[in-house]
């Protein structure tokens, strides 16, 4: 879709300055790029303006300038149409991942677990760590938040298999949230019940719902649209 905004450019661009060798070029480049899309989606093959791309071909071929500009428009169209109908849709399909397909790594086991499952678990011994902390039960709580601990750290090793490079782990998962982390285990020791519950509530901000607002949602919406 890149390739054919730019060849749409490049011929409009060149039809204008009136330079046949090079609108030829370019119009045949966007002719076999927009002819591929029947072949990559069957369904959009009656969206495409297909005479008007041969009556552009035509014209440029012929040196016809001043023909261009009609046929490029009604091309044009076409993809504004498909842009409203699927656009949206493709996004969330193709460039958003599927957690459905992800697992991680449990590092005491190896054993590979569901994302899904893994999320669960992270919920359930944050609550433990809460309601540990409002009984007094520290050494519960802090087995709780050691295993917390080690499970983020296995979820931080997947993170690479689609961030490249280490900033959004470090933004989430980082050093600041290994030092809340720090600060969350001397305040159960402690027995600061107060300071323990505005720590897990910061971790829940700074991690779980910094992560979900970019991930979660589409996440949640691909499935639905998916199913």
């Amino acid at each position: 879709m890149f390739r054919l905004r730019r060849e749409m450019q490049a011929v409009r661009w060149y039809a204008a300055r009136e330079e046949q060798e090079r609108l030829q070029q370019w119009s045949d480049r966007l002719a076999r790029d927009y002819r591929s899309i029947a072949e990559m989606v069957p369904e959009w093959g009656d969206e495409l303006e297909l005479e008007a791309l041969e009556r552009l071909q035509e014209a440029a071929a012929a040196g016809e300038f001043d023909r261009i500009g009609r046929s490029l428009r009604r091309i044009g169209t076409s993809c504004s149409g498909c842009h409203r109908e699927y656009r949206a849709v493709a996004a969330l399909l193709y460039r958003t991942p599927d957690f459905g397909r992800v697992t991680v790594e449990d590092s005491e086991t190896l054993e590979e677990v569901p994302y899904r499952e893994a999320m669960g678990r992270l919920s359930t011994l944050v609550n433990r760590i809460k309601i540990a902390s409002v009984d007094g039960d520290r050494k519960t709580a802090l087995e709780a938040l050691s295993e917390l601990a080690r499970r983020l750290d296995d979820l931080a090793a997947g993170c690479s298999g689609c961030h490249r490079d280490a900033a959004p782990r470090e933004r989430i998962l980082g050093s600041a949230h290994r030092e809340l982390l720090q600060g969350l285990s001397r305040s159960i020791g402690a027995g600061d019940r107060k300071q323990t519950g505005r720590r897990l509530g910061e971790l829940a901000v700074t991690s779980c719902a910094r992560c979900h607002g970019v991930h979660r949602t589409l996440s949640d919406i691909r499935r639905e649209i998916a199913e």
